[in-house]
C-alpha cells in the first residue's frame, strides 16, 4: 500500500495541486487542500476497486474536498460555475452514458438554475439553507428549485434509455 501512495504522489502530485490552485486560487489553502486530498487518499485506497480508474478516483476526492471547502468556509461570493460537479465512476456502459447525459443537461442549465440544482441535489443543502446562501426568500428559492427540477426533467428524456408515460413523465432508466 505505500508503494502504491508513493506512486500516486509521483504522478499526480503537481498536476493535482494545479488543479486544487486553479479551482481555489489561493496557494496555501491549495496547500492545504491538497494535503488533505493525499490524506484522504492514504485512508482510503482500499476503497478502491478498480486500479484503471486510479487517476479519476483521485481527482473526485478532490472534487469532492474543493466542494467541502466551499461548503464550510460558506463562499457567498464564489459562483458554483467555478466548481465541477463530481463525476460518477460508474461501471455499467449504459448507465455511464445515461450519467453523462444528465450531467450535461445540468451543465446547459442557466447558471442560478444549475446552482439551486447541484446544492440540492448533490451537496444535500435544504431549500432554506440554499435560500440563505443565495440571500433571496424561502419562496423564491422553492421557485427556482422547482423550476431548475422541472427543466431537467424535461431535457433529460432526450438521454438514451429512458422511460417515460404518455405525459412525458419520467419512469426510470433502461438497461439494454
Amino acid at each position: 500500500m505505500k508503494n502504491e501512495i508513493n506512486t500516486i504522489w509521483i504522478d499526480l502530485n503537481e498536476e493535482l495541486y494545479k488543479f486544487i490552485l486553479g479551482k481555489i486560487k489561493d496557494e496555501q489553502i491549495a496547500k492545504d487542500i491538497h494535503q488533505e486530498v493525499f490524506l484522504k487518499i492514504q485512508t482510503k485506497i482500499h476503497q478502491l476497486k478498480h486500479t484503471s480508474k486510479l487517476t479519476s478516483w483521485v481527482y473526485q476526492i478532490a472534487r469532492n474536498t474543493i466542494l467541502d471547502y466551499f461548503r464550510k468556509a460558506n463562499h457567498k461570493n464564489t459562483s458554483i460555475d467555478d466548481i465541477d460537479i463530481p463525476e460518477t465512476e460508474i461501471e455499467n456502459f449504459d448507465y455511464s452514458k445515461l450519467s453523462n447525459c444528465i450531467n450535461q443537461k445540468i451543465e446547459n442549465l442557466s447558471s442560478q438554475h444549475k446552482e439551486a440544482i447541484v446544492l440540492t441535489s448533490f451537496h444535500n443543502y435544504s431549500q432554506k439553507e440554499l435560500a440563505e446562501h443565495l440571500k433571496i426568500s424561502y419562496s423564491g428559492t422553492k421557485s427556482r428549485v422547482q423550476k431548475a427540477r422541472e427543466i431537467l426533467r424535461e431535457n433529460i428524456l432526450d438521454c438514451p434509455n429512458t422511460e417515460s408515460d404518455d405525459s412525458g413523465k419520467l419512469l426510470g432508466f433502461e438497461n439494454t
